[in-house]
């Protein structure tokens, strides 16, 4: 069965009319999906029981609920959720206030690699669908308290350029849920193919995933700088007028409302990023942009020998970085306890357990 979740106004108009329906029966499904988030084609009353018959026999609308939910003490939520192709895939919900955003992955695992993260040691094995994508915020029990989503859970979204896009005006679109770019923020590591794409056509706000201001020691820890240096993300993102700074009187990102927002990543590590030479490269790098920079923990993954810095070494990072006129802040850490915090997404384990599963009935 071919999901409905996903599609665009003018391709429901196309299906309608392939049905022996009026173009305006496509906007009514839309309606259906997008603002009355129906779980089954019969439940969309306004439409004739011949087209509903006729829709029903090769459609569904493709959301399925989560099949586990973990709670942490501080409130956040991790959903675990099967995909179309029968994959697992996790996402995250935090509560913060009269804030709730929603953490949502784009792959099946990851092929970036970076030496940190668990979602990266887990490899990659496949591609999320727009159904899959929006499936995290369709079926997400809280739906209706979010005020954000961010494309930071598995997964490179520019990795997956065409679904991702294709997610967000779905979100966006008067005839979707007509929410603002604004609310939604897209995170890369810096992929060459999908940058300029992603400058144009979309008016999301753009996080980078910097951890490191030195190309050198950043290939270490990301491959991806081979691929693309970091030092030509920033080239790229300088030519992007409204990303460069401006001459004014609040400076980094800290006048930023009401217009795109970049930011950049950046996980703090004991030894390997948290000195003044590093705080000076951080500076020299970013100093022709209009932007902010988000100093994270790093969460501690087995086996790994990175090892995170205590709190006053953050705040020192932080105000020297804020001092310079660069807008630093530090990202509260949440969920860590049910390893939903940054870089600790990983569903290795539930396809390691599907794969044995497999085996035993072959």
């Amino acid at each position: 069965m071919t999901p409905l979740l996903g599609k665009t106004l003018e391709e429901l108009q196309a299906l309608a009319e392939e049905l022996g329906q009026k173009r305006f029966v496509g906007k009514q499904i839309a309606n259906w999906l997008y603002s009355k988030h129906v779980t089954a084609v019969e439940a969309m009353t306004n439409l004739s029981a011949m087209a509903r018959q006729r829709l029903a026999a090769s459609y569904e609308v493709g959301c399925s609920a989560p099949v586990e939910a973990m709670r942490s003490v501080d409130g956040t939520v991790k959903y675990l959720y099967r995909t179309s192709q029968g994959h697992y895939i996790e996402s995250v919900y935090i509560p913060d206030g009269k804030r709730a955003t929603l953490c949502v992955s784009s792959q099946v695992g990851c092929k970036m690699g970076c030496a940190f993260c668990m979602t990266g040691r887990q490899g990659f094995n496949s591609q999320l669908s727009v159904s899959d994508i929006l499936n995290q915020i369709y079926s997400l029990p809280e739906r209706d308290t979010l005020t954000n989503v961010v494309f930071m859970g598995q997964g490179e979204p520019f990795d997956n350029l065409d679904n991702v896009l294709r997610a967000t005006s779905v979100l966006t679109a008067e005839w979707g849920y007509k929410w603002s770019p604004k609310r939604i923020t897209v995170s890369t590591v810096g992929l060459a193919k999908g940058l300029q794409r992603f400058l144009r056509e979309s008016q999301c706000h753009l996080a980078v995933s910097l951890h490191h201001p030195i190309p050198s020691d950043r290939a270490t820890m990301m491959p991806a700088e081979r691929a693309m240096s970091i030092e030509h993300v920033v080239r790229e993102l300088e030519d992007y007028e409204p990303f460069r700074k401006r001459r004014r009187g609040m400076v980094g990102g800290a006048d930023m409302s009401g217009q795109r927002r970049l930011s950049f990543e950046y996980i703090v590590f004991k030894n390997l990023n948290d000195s003044r030479q590093h705080a000076d490269a951080l500076l020299r790098l970013l100093a022709n942009l209009d932007c902010r920079v988000n100093l994270i923990r790093f969460h501690e993954i087995p086996g790994s020998p990175f090892c995170g810095v205590d709190d006053e070494s953050m705040l020192r990072f932080r105000d020297y970085l804020t001092q310079h006129g660069l807008f630093t802040t530090i990202r509260a850490s949440r969920g860590q306890d049910i390893y939903a915090a940054c870089g600790l997404l990983t569903t290795a384990r539930q396809e390691a357990e599907q794969k044995e599963e497999a085996s035993m009935k072959a």
